[in-house]
């Protein structure tokens, strides 16, 4: 089992981008579950010798990441210069979409009561978010939805990680 886990790490390490369950296995000729055995025996490996990445998952696909403790150091490394953080417009474009999707600009535009094509462009070039697809209505305006970038960036396996919206209200405030 050492042997399969030291071979996944290297194969996720060189792929560098997020790498289909499936895919791996067939690759490999190993069955999902013996997969999986060595997907955990690799990612208990990684704490347990407290190396600085790990083993990430999102959806269907695996792939490694920095450990969180180490991101202040590498993000120094590699940003001298202080990455520009998501402006407030573009977070609250990027909730919208989050929760609501698929969305379109209107949809996003009647919600947050201002134009959006900044943020949506913003999201785009940033690659958390994507078209997916086109509404069947007069116009046929494009539907947004979020990436696996965008799960990644935050954290989440899947979109039911999102916090419920109850959660992000202020103490006492009623919501409709």
């Amino acid at each position: 089992m050492e042997n399969l886990s030291a071979i996944i790490e290297a194969i996720l390490f060189v792929s560098g981008d997020p790498v289909r369950v499936d895919a791996l296995a067939h690759a490999m000729n190993l069955t999902t579950s013996e997969l999986e055995e060595a997907l955990s025996a690799l990612a208990d490996g990684l704490v347990l010798e407290n190396r600085g990445i790990q083993l990430n998952r999102s959806g269907e696909t695996v792939f490694l990441s920095i450990c969180p403790k180490y991101a202040e150091q590498v993000e120094a490394f590699l940003q001298p210069l202080q990455k520009q953080p998501l402006s407030q417009a573009v977070l609250e474009t990027l909730s919208i979409i989050a929760y609501r999707q698929p969305v379109t600009k209107g949809d996003i535009e009647a919600v947050r009561g201002v134009k959006c094509d900044y943020s949506v462009q913003s999201l785009l070039n940033k690659g958390f978010i994507e078209e997916q697809g086109r509404r069947e209505v007069l116009g046929r305006p494009i539907l947004y939805g979020t990436t696996d970038k965008f799960l990644q960036h935050f954290g989440m396996r899947t979109l039911a990680d999102l916090p419920a919206v109850e959660e992000l209200r202020p103490e006492g405030e009623i919501g409709v």
